[in-house]
């Protein structure tokens, strides 16, 4: 038996999908597994009217509490009587609560509350509902500032000693910690995992540490089978473990596990299970570290190929509490939003990035470097398996960049089987999402895209090699917004040799993308370099310096580096992420944008209207000849008048109808099951155009150009 476990803690909302992902591959394999999220059992055993009683317990015996945790303390009787109704409601399972909650007389508010002016117009528009999750994530996170202050300093809903993880070059403040008395999360997670083996009694144990936030608890739980069940063997994984660990040498790290496995775990896994019934020696093992006479030995000598993406099944979300996440609003910010709130089952559509050239990228690891599609059918059957597995129609594609032709597959796939989902995605700012396509995958249950407009300027753009321009990230941006779907901009400060005057034209971009309602969502990111990228492994090239040269004997990712050409980049964080906030919420577009920081700053060199001028570039009305041509737009009846016939539709928001000479109509009308989505024949804009020419003597730019025709690609007519 193996057990597969996602340490705390990664969401609230919805399970990582790594265990799910490895749990379907071994079923596949006649492997029997169990998996376990220990994540979101803290989260519940602690947010439970005994755990809280534990908690304020504890808390009593502090006796020099900061004033917001002696109010907490103070209003315990009422905290216990509010969790369980508030954890319930943030299930799912109590949605009249949210009257009570807005009323502003049902929950105790401690600091987290201190800002709550700003609610009406940040939630004014998203309903009751939407509000009162916010504030019982409010509530949620004094009660988090209490365990802080009290029994635990690392508790984070996401981010448990986050600290200890992050660039954790030497192993030493890890190793101290964890010779440390056990924290109360500890004793908790503890507790839970105790149970979990009497319960599934594995012969092995495989940890996912997908995040820095997950690497404490992670060895804690090796650290408590190696005491307790040291039979056991324990591994580690995960995305953490495979870009930072890629060369650790510090043998320590094996007193807590045996096994590292590096990058896709499906066969590392699966060699390690035959290696320890027997069926395979150690030296056969793939890339897994492992510790031989108090080295840190890589083993990668195994005759097992990584799996094609088509065989590794569909993700099983068996033995996780599905009905029991938590939807939180801690942020307002509309892409965030959807990482914490909602249920989501998780896909990837293609291994790896299609581009794979970007200069802050890793782009030299299997994760980004090796690129494999699956086809739209399997997709589709891996998506009708997990609504009938877990009752959820909500999917998050967590590809690095989602091609725009498989997209478009799998759009029209969806259609075809008549499924009803909805689903959001990354993506690159291609031009091959023209405005049909954006309207295809709104169609589909497109709700969101986020993408990398990255530094907005073209000369920056040219040299992360990103592949699109100001110009092109507006347009497509632009027609996914038409299409009414969400788009996010990841945002970037501080790349190599970036000078002030482009930190502040990208700015002026930013607020005219929001200004224009062409994106409603962005992030700042301070760029940072590392190991595995380009700039990191050429960093001359960018004309930077890395200062921290020696290489660490635990973890090797981030960089340090200096950018003798570039502007002080740490002076204009607040500022770009305090006017991003305002944009986003419709305001202050008319402040002058030295406002926003308090040292002076040029002024920007883009013109004013730059964005609206873009957004009125004019595009082609005759599509690629190579476009199939999509009918999206309803059913269809007609009904003769005189020398016309008249084609009725019946969309989802109206009715509308299209006349047509006799003689085009019955040539249209023959043509049109082809033009569905469930059509096995595929009708191009080069075989429209030809069977019309063939058909008729009249221009066929004309008739495209039409009354009628602009009616019928208005309302649903795409060439894709």
């Amino acid at each position: 038996m193996v057990l597969l476990i996602t340490p705390p803690f990664v969401q609230l909302n919805t399970p990582y999908p790594a265990t799910t992902y490895l749990k379907g591959f071994l079923k596949t394999k006649g492997v029997e597994s169990h998996q376990a999220d220990l994540g979101i059992e803290v989260v519940l055993k602690i947010f439970s009217t005994e755990g809280l009683m534990h908690l304020f317990e504890q808390a009593a015996e502090f006796s020099d509490l900061s004033p917001n945790g002696s109010r907490i303390c103070a209003l315990r009787k009422k905290y216990l009587s509010t969790i369980d109704p508030v954890i319930a409601f943030l299930q799912g399972k109590n949605p009249d609560l949210a009257y009570a909650v807005n009323k502003g007389e049902y929950l105790p508010q401690a600091s987290r509350f201190n800002e709550l002016d700003d609610l009406d117009w940040a939630f004014g528009n998203m309903g009751i509902h939407d509000k009162a999750k916010h504030l019982c994530t409010l509530y949620l996170e004094d009660l988090a500032d209490l365990i802080i202050e009290t029994v635990d300093p690392h508790f984070g809903f996401s981010r448990y000693a986050e600290r200890l993880g992050r660039a954790a070059s030497s192993f030493d403040d890890l190793e101290l910690q964890l010779s440390c008395p056990n924290t109360y999360t500890d004793e908790i997670l503890l507790e839970l995992l105790s149970d979990k083996i009497a319960q599934v009694d594995p012969e092995l144990v495989a940890i996912t540490i997908p995040f820095p936030g997950n690497l404490y608890s992670g060895l804690k739980i090796g650290q408590w089978i190696k005491k307790h069940h040291p039979e056991i063997r324990v591994a580690m994984g995960g995305g953490y473990v495979n870009t930072e660990l890629r060369q650790i040498s510090d043998n320590r790290v094996f007193d807590y596990v045996d096994f590292i496995t590096l990058d896709d775990g499906e066969a590392p896994i699966l060699n390690l299970i035959e290696y320890l019934s027997g069926k395979r020696q150690l030296h056969q093992l793939k890339r897994t570290f492992v510790r031989q006479q108090d080295e840190v030995v890589l083993i990668d000598a195994s005759d097992t190929e990584d799996f094609p993406q088509y065989q590794l099944g569909t993700p099983d979300y068996a033995d996780l509490p599905i009905d029991k996440y938590l939807s939180v609003i801690e942020v307002v910010n509309p892409m965030h939003r959807l990482w914490s709130d909602g249920r989501w089952n998780k896909l990837t559509l293609a291994h790896g990035c299609y581009w794979g050239k970007c200069t802050f990228c890793d782009i030299s690891l299997d994760y980004i470097a090796r690129y494999e599609p699956l086809s739209a059918s399997i997709i589709c059957d891996r998506i009708e398996q997990l609504i009938m597995q877990t009752g959820q129609n909500g999917f998050h594609f967590v590809d690095e960049a989602a091609p725009p032709s498989l997209l478009k597959a799998v759009a029209l796939e969806i259609l075809k089987r008549n499924l009803s989902v909805v689903w959001w995605t990354n993506i690159r700012f291609e031009k091959s999402f023209t405005r049909d396509l954006c309207r295809l995958l709104a169609a589909s249950g497109c709700i969101a895209v986020s993408g990398g407009l990255e530094v907005a300027s073209d000369r920056l753009l040219e040299l992360i090699q990103k592949g699109v321009t100001v110009e092109q990230v507006t347009q497509v941006a632009d027609h996914f917004t038409e299409s009414g779907v969400m788009v996010h901009a990841y945002l970037m400060y501080g790349f190599p040799t970036q000078t002030d005057q482009e930190t502040i034209d990208s700015l002026e971009i930013v607020r005219q993308l929001f200004m224009n309602h062409v994106i409603q969502s962005g992030f700042w990111h301070q760029f940072a370099t590392t190991v595995h990228s380009p700039v990191g492994y050429n960093p001359d090239k960018f004309e930077i310096a890395i200062t921290n040269t020696a290489k660490g004997t635990f973890a090797n990712n981030d960089l340090l580096h200096e950018d003798p050409s570039g502007a002080n980049h740490e002076l204009y964080s607040e500022g770009l992420k305090k006017s991003l906030f305002n944009y986003m919420h419709g305001l202050c577009f008319d402040f002058h944008l030295s406002e926003w920081f308090d040292f002076p700053v040029p002024e920007t060199t883009i013109k004013p209207n730059h964005i609206s001028g873009v957004l009125q570039t004019s595009v082609s009305v005759f599509p690629p000849d190579r476009s199939r041509l999509v009918w999206i737009g309803g059913l269809m009846t007609s009904e003769k008048k005189k020398n016309k016939q008249i084609f009725r539709f019946q969309n989802l928001e109206n009715e509308f109808s299209v006349s047509f000479d006799a003689r085009i109509a019955s040539w249209l009308d023959n043509l049109w099951l082809s033009l569905g989505t469930e059509s096995d024949t595929t009708l191009t804009f080069q075989d429209f155009k030809c069977q019309y020419t063939e058909e008729f003597d009249d221009d066929f730019d004309v008739f495209w150009v039409s009354k009628e025709m602009e009616k019928l690609r208005e309302n649903g007519l795409l060439a894709i």
